[in-house]
């Protein structure tokens, strides 16, 4: 059973910074790309940037390019989601997700999920 967990989120005045992690259990870490989503209230699931299986290849959306950046530790099971200079508009739940190949910005290829993790950015 793959078992996928965020943490990290919380409550920060614009232009601060949070790392959220996404902490991997039940099979092989290393196997998966992992794709990070966020969702404000009354809006969809929005893809937010991903990264491949070894680290090796990255990518973030324009709204958050320059302020967001992702990186895995395959040997911890866990991925990091970096973000600064944060805007009242990143406020949202954030997920994890994970599949096996690339990333992709579409949620409906994610195979597993995290809970979520609140980010809320006060002005």
């Amino acid at each position: 059973q793959v078992h996928l967990v965020e943490s990290g989120g919380g409550l920060v005045q614009a232009g601060g910074s949070l790392r959220l992690s996404c902490a991997a259990s039940g099979r092989t870490f290393s196997r998966y790309a992992m794709g990070w989503f966020r969702q404000a209230p009354g809006k969809q699931r929005e893809f937010v940037g991903g990264i491949n299986w070894n680290g090796g290849s990255t990518y973030v959306k324009g709204s958050v390019k320059g302020r967001f950046t992702m990186s895995r530790d395959n040997a911890k099971n866990t991925g990091y989601l970096q973000m600064n200079s944060l805007k009242p508009e990143d406020t949202a739940v954030y997920y994890c997700g994970e599949r096996r190949r690339s990333y992709r910005e579409d949620a409906l290829a994610y195979d597993y999920w995290g809970q979520g993790t609140q980010v809320t950015v006060s002005s």
